[in-house]
């Protein structure tokens, strides 16, 4: 039975209010964002566990690694990362007890402290890498044209300086010369 109630649709005994085009070309945008970051996502689990690391672990080692000094302060690696800065006091005291990363005071804010990688941890994201370079030409960058590439990342630089404007505190434009030495 049709209703006669405009933005309402009855089907099967349920109600359903309408009020949005479900096919706007927006959703699908967010939609195939999402499901190409899951599905990388779960392609890299697998790699990242052969060495003992988790999503975030690596991510924190890479962010660490490619900043000025190898380190940040805590609250500019919460910023870059999809942590609180409880999660990131968390995760850090965690690979802390690991060996991969120390914290140190910061000198000039006694509230403020910096996460470092150490050795160990670059020898971890060391062995790491590899693999993980293997699986991002498989998976993300060999599956586009340089043009495609290049205009995708400038696209999401746009949008994430939009959204998170703190993804690059702390940081500089050249990453530090080890990271630059390891390709």
């Amino acid at each position: 039975m049709p209703s006669n109630i405009p933005g309402v649709k009855l089907t099967a005994g349920r109600i359903w209010r309408v009020s949005t085009d479900l096919n706007d070309p927006r959703f699908t945008a967010v939609g195939l964002f999402a499901e190409a970051y899951i599905g990388l996502t779960a392609r890299f689990a697998e790699q990242y566990e052969l060495h003992r690391l988790s999503a975030v672990e690596f991510e924190v080692l890479m962010r660490l690694a490619r900043s000025p000094g190898q380190r940040l302060r805590m609250t500019d690696l919460a910023g870059q990362t999809s942590l609180s800065t409880s999660g990131v006091t968390r995760v850090v005291d965690r690979m802390g007890r690991d060996g991969l990363v120390r914290r140190e005071a910061c000198a000039s804010d006694r509230r403020s402290s910096y996460a470092v990688i150490t050795d160990a941890g670059h020898t971890r994201l060391d062995e790491t890498l590899p693999g993980h370079l293997e699986l991002l030409q498989k998976w993300f960058i060999g599956q586009l044209t340089p043009d495609q590439l290049a205009q995708m990342l400038e696209s999401l630089r746009i949008i994430r300086d939009a959204v998170n404007p703190c993804a690059t505190a702390g940081s500089a434009d050249t990453p530090p010369e080890r990271a630059e030495s390891s390709d």
